[in-house]
């Protein structure tokens, strides 16, 4: 197997790659990069000031930007934004340097996890699980066209879904090997 040292997590908002990215790095003494905590930091406001302000289309720019950086180091368990896999370009980065997982739930999960977040531009405005769902089906192939690993986390204990993902890619052994 070739060397692939990073891990990104795709999936739409409220699958759980957050939640998921946290506990794989940990497990695997990995980097954790949170895509959307980065550009914020990087450009100094939050994700829906810079949709706001420079519109998506720069947004999008950016995340392209920081998975070329990533692509330069290994290491990294990556939870991408949720628009990250509507890029071809981005799948490819992605594809280069790492491993993709991504995580699947029902619209009525997704619901439930961000229905009380307001730092989703897509959603503001539209949190319904009719919405939720129609986007969900929008971007459901590129989701499973750039999935190198589909996890569903619909009513999965974080260890049960992390440790899935170390099944399935045989993570935390290939990383020691590799940097050892």
């Amino acid at each position: 197997m070739e060397k692939k040292t990073n891990i990104f997590l795709i999936g739409f908002m409220g699958a759980g790659k957050s939640t998921v990215a946290r506990r794989l790095s940990e497990a695997c003494g990995m980097r954790l990069i949170e895509m959307d905590e980065q550009i914020e930091q990087e450009q100094g406001m939050k994700i829906p000031e810079i949709f706001a302000s420079q519109g998506e289309a720069y947004f999008r720019g950016l995340e392209t930007a920081l998975l070329e950086d990533l692509g330069r180091s290994g290491g990294n368990v990556v939870s991408c934004g949720g628009g990250v896999p509507m890029r071809e370009c981005n799948v490819r980065e992605m594809r280069r340097s790492g491993r993709i997982i991504c995580l699947s739930a029902q619209p009525e999960t997704i619901y439930e996890r961000v229905r009380h977040s307001h730092n989703r531009p897509l959603l503001e405005g539209n949190m319904n699980v009719s919405y939720i769902s129609e986007l969900m089906q929008a971007r459901l192939p590129k989701y499973l066209e750039a999935a190198d690993v589909i996890v569903c986390t619909d009513e999965r204990s974080v260890e049960e879904i992390c440790g899935e993902i170390q099944a399935a890619c045989g993570l935390c052994e290939e990383w020691r090997r590799l940097h050892r």
